[in-house]
């Protein structure tokens, strides 16, 4: 979908268009009939000056050599006149009608102009008017005569022609200035909107915890809600995560008090052992619901982790804990990598991979991520004996284990599995890793930061 900046362009150039488009034609048809009234009061005008220039001879009319308007005596000049009797028997032509034959309209009544558009024997168009009057002769007869007058059709084009080239020139200099007024008005207008993107990415890269621009009062309501979401998103997983963690400690204190009761108890009592028993597979359920229930999820505007030092607090922490081992870790992060999401839940996820790569790796581990446009892929790769892709189901379950000889809970790769994949929505699989053991690869695909 276009941005809102490219709709409000692309709807108001094609207004801008169509309104300039109409214009144009409008001044077109307005400047053509103009004109053609302009050459109708030029005919009008020859054909008074042909009258008063007439003088009854008998029973005709005569003019003199000298004429109202020069163009009559130049032959193709342009302009002709001639003037006939009522039975259309030419009685006077003007010498630039010499050779030229021209088809005049019909003429109505006396005192009626009829305006047409002709043409010539030569094939050329003409305006042409022809103007019945009736003239009182010498001796008192009154005789009907039609005054024709023709102009050539040719400088008419040529006027519409030059009109139209400036007409157009000037319309498409008008709509190059008002785009680019519209453009400049748009931006300002769009200014406020494009601060709130600038911001939001600020506090999702965790450079601002809220909107503090100064916006117009259309968007105020918007950004105090988002600023009130912000804050209570944040308050109320503080508070979630302060609840459990005095879940945890309520409940670690029965427990153990459990515990040391069974002590008490014979080694080889029945009753011991499944007491035993059941106090584990209760710790293990509370554990796993405990971090189960901690996830936060991808919180609306929460800011993005950079994966890289968390990946290297992991890896500090776990050359600590399997410093017997001598193990060496090695961290293949894209420094501009971050993870859309929450950093104890990035934290839950890599160090829970990384300390099944550390258990069951011989002496190499290896933490990569890499990110290409909107996919982040994390990897967690071992030198172990590695892991069939049959048994990935297997272990997910809650509690399952690879090896019970190998101490934990077994909720490990249950907890990664809420994360990824019910929580982000990304994927999580197994495959053979180069340094010989196992390569779990989780892959988000939406994943832009």
């Amino acid at each position: 979908m276009l941005s809102l900046n490219a709709r409000l362009i692309v709807s108001a150039s094609v207004v801008l268009a169509a309104f300039l488009g109409l214009a144009g034609l409008a001044l077109d048809r307005a400047f053509r009939d103009s004109a053609l009234a302009g050459v109708h009061d030029r005919l009008q005008s020859r054909v008074y000056a042909l009258i008063a220039a007439a003088e009854p001879d008998g029973e005709t009319l005569s003019l003199p050599e000298a004429l109202p308007e020069s163009g009559f005596s130049v032959p193709q000049s342009g302009v002709y006149a001639t003037i006939v009797d009522a039975a259309a028997r030419p009685l006077w032509r003007s010498r630039s009608s010499l050779g030229l034959e021209i088809d005049y309209p019909a003429p109505a009544l006396p005192g009626v102009a009829v305006y047409g558009l002709t043409r010539g024997s030569d094939g050329a168009e003409f305006f042409a008017i022809a103007y019945a009057v009736r003239w009182a002769l010498d001796a008192g007869i009154d005789r009907d005569f039609v005054i024709q007058v023709a102009e050539d059709r040719t400088p008419y084009e040529a006027e519409i022609a030059r009109f139209r080239g400036s007409l157009w020139v000037w319309l498409a200099g008008a709509a190059i200035v008002l785009l680019a007024v519209q453009g400049v008005v748009l931006r300002w207008s769009l200014a406020p909107l494009r601060q709130v993107t600038r911001e939001v990415a600020e506090i999702e890269a965790g450079g601002k915890h809220s909107l503090d621009g100064h916006y117009p009062r259309e968007l105020q309501p918007l950004t105090q809600n988002l600023n009130l979401l912000v804050s209570n998103s944040a308050a109320q997983l503080e508070r979630y995560r302060n609840a459990l963690g005095d879940l945890a400690h309520s409940l670690k204190t029965p427990l153990a008090v459990l515990r040391n009761e069974i002590e008490d108890l014979p080694e080889e009592s029945r009753s011991r052992n499944n007491l035993a028993e059941q106090i584990a597979r209760m710790d293990r359920t509370v554990q796993y619901q405990l971090q189960r229930a901690a996830v936060s999820g991808r919180t609306a505007l929460a800011p993005s982790v950079r994966i890289a030092p968390v990946a290297e607090r992991i890896r500090r922490s776990m050359l600590k804990v399997y410093a017997d081992k001598d193990i060496d870790i090695e961290l293949a992060v894209d420094p501009h990598c971050r993870f859309r999401g929450d950093e104890g839940d990035l934290t839950e996820l890599l160090g829970n991979l990384t300390d099944n790569a550390c258990k069951w790796g011989n002496r190499r581990v290896r933490l990569s991520g890499i990110r290409a446009g909107a996919k982040l892929t994390l990897k967690i790769e071992d030198d172990g004996p590695g892991l069939p892709q049959d048994a990935l189901e297997e272990l997910r379950a809650r509690g399952a284990r690879g090896d019970t000889s190998v101490p934990g809970q077994g909720i490990g790769l249950a907890i990664v599995d809420e994360l990824v994949e019910r929580v982000y929505g990304g994927t999580f699989n197994v495959d053979k890793s180069p340094l010989g053991g196992a390569s779990i690869v989780i892959v988000f695909e939406d994943h832009a930061a």
